[in-house]
């Protein structure tokens, strides 16, 4: 497949992939194409060797297995990622009417770059759960896909100061403009707005909606940026890039090694839920997998996990924000991810072990240490390696702007990681 194919297959996943559950629906229609059977957690599962199997949670993480030859003798071959990014998320009762316009509060989920979200084109997709016509239960995933809303900038006429000092509130400058009502006293049925959404989607038997996971989303698509188009720029790379890096090398990688592609919802607050990476989803699975003890224990000592999660790539108008010695340029490939105090993962063990995977594959291999008077992010690595025992890295793909509505990396550095994590998957 051609360097501009797997782009565009890319631009598709993002665009088809405005929240975690979107994400999730995108993965398994691949995977099931790819000839994966879908097992569910409340049911028995038996395992084939070279099956190729994946469950889902709450709909918004997933795992992909591959069962291989010699699990015992090799262990599993991991990668994880998450599917979440930071977004504005609607509240149980968003309606407000401000001097007659219609406006949504929001809740700021995970650490989202504020600014960037005004004066944005935004449409508004998620999971919206409601009784059908029998009275049961049903949940369905809507995407406006449109722009319907806008959070409007003050004019600097209005706040002189503006470009030296104005903070964002979250809770007042932020919600969204709908639309123009009638009158200021004029009210709104959110939830009819989304029963009729559910029905321009094809759900014909929606009674009442009972509840909704909703959030604000840029209709802006991904593109390639540059005089040579050497940058990519789109929402939620952070960390959807990873996930489609993650499955395009499994995909790609055969079937004679164990392995496991997992993407775990709310990494950005935290990942403990049930299907967080501080919950038991993954733990469960091998569990079910290799139910004696002593062969799982065996097992999770031959193995190794790479967390993947973009890394800060050097910005050449902020150089003085990174250590002088781990500035992770883009284009110039992955990034392995180092903190002392073990907010990754990574040691000299698993360090050396993606750099032999890079020089297997010929792609180059950067570092990255944030500043000792700075604090350092964290991923999934650290707590799958504590919640599981499985030797663990973290690496990345550098990028410009993370956790803005709109990110930018190196196109070669995804194509870089892909070949790299599809040596892992496909080697001792």
């Amino acid at each position: 497949m051609s360097n501009l194919a797997v782009i565009t297959k890319l631009i598709d996943f993002l665009k088809s992939s405005p929240t975690p559950f979107h994400a999730v629906d995108s993965m398994k229609k691949r995977l099931l194409s790819a000839g994966f059977c879908e097992l569910k957690e409340g049911d028995a599962w038996q395992f084939e060797v070279g099956g190729k199997y994946f469950i889902t949670r709450n709909n918004s993480s997933i795992i992909a297995y591959i069962h291989g030859k010699q699990i015992a003798e090799q262990g599993i071959h991991m990668v994880g990622a998450h599917t979440d990014s930071p977004c504005l998320k609607v509240k149980p009762n968003p309606v407000v009417n401000s001097q007659s316009y219609l406006q949504l509060g929001v809740e700021v989920y995970g650490g989202v770059l504020l600014a960037p979200w005004f004066d944005r084109d935004l449409s508004l997709a998620g999971r919206v759960n409601y009784l059908d016509s029998q009275g049961s239960r049903r949940s369905a995933l809507v995407d406006f896909k449109k722009p319907i809303a806008i959070v409007p900038s003050l004019a600097i006429h209005l706040d002189r100061e503006v470009n030296k000092s104005r903070s964002i509130n979250p809770q007042t400058d932020i919600p969204p403009v709908l639309a123009q009502l009638a009158s200021a006293e004029a009210g709104f049925d959110f939830k009819a707005l989304l029963a009729g959404q559910l029905a321009a989607e094809g759900v014909a038997d929606c009674a009442s909606v009972l509840d909704y996971e909703l959030s604000f989303y840029d209709t802006q698509p991904a593109a390639l940026v540059g005089l040579q188009e050497q940058f990519f720029v789109g929402a939620r790379l952070d960390n959807l890039l990873s996930c489609f890096v993650g499955l395009e090398a499994m995909l790609a990688s055969g079937s004679d090694y164990a392995q496991i592609l997992i993407c775990n919802d709310h990494e950005e607050v935290g990942s403990l839920s049930a299907c967080g990476a501080q919950g038991p989803m993954l733990r469960q699975f091998l569990e079910r997998l290799i139910p004696d003890v002593e062969l799982r224990n065996r097992v999770v000592d031959r193995s190794i996990m790479i967390s993947a999660d973009n890394a800060h790539g050097i910005h050449p108008n902020y150089a003085d924000k990174h250590e002088q010695n781990h500035g992770p340029l883009l284009n110039k490939g992955p990034v392995i991810k180092v903190n002392a105090n073990q907010r990754y993962a990574t040691n000299s063990e698993t360090s050396a072990y993606f750099r032999h995977l890079c020089q297997q594959v010929n792609a180059p291999v950067q570092a990255f240490v944030v500043r000792t008077d700075m604090a350092c992010g964290s991923t999934i690595g650290p707590i799958t390696a504590a919640e599981i025992g499985v030797k663990t890295l973290d690496v990345g793909m550098p990028t410009w702007g993370m956790h803005s509505i709109r990110e930018t990396a190196g196109t070669t550095d995804m194509l870089d990681l892909i070949k790299v994590l599809q040596r892992h998957y496909s080697t001792r």
